[in-house]
């Protein structure tokens, strides 16, 4: 009979301690996942911000292209004006 109660008791108290593990297990995982989804965040953010960058500098190029055509454009007309003067 004392093996009996002595094996219910040990029965019981693995049970418990089983369930108290899945429990933490269960706690531990979202916070994984949240951890993750930080991370994942925060990569897309710096993606984002380096895309705008990268358009920023590419549309500041090309505004510096343009305006360098437009002198070239103003100097090329001012020597036809200069030689036109001459004739």
């Amino acid at each position: 009979m004392t093996k009996l109660l002595s094996m219910i008791i040990a029965a019981m108290f693995a049970a418990v301690s089983v369930n108290a593990i899945a429990q933490d297990k269960k706690k531990d995982e979202p916070k994984k996942e949240a951890k993750k989804e930080m991370k994942k965040e925060m990569k897309d953010e710096k993606k984002a911000e380096k895309k705008k960058a990268e358009k920023k500098k590419a549309e500041k190029k090309e505004m510096k292209d343009e305006k360098k055509k437009g002198d070239d454009k103003k100097k090329s007309d001012d020597k036809k004006k200069g030689d036109d003067k001459k004739k």
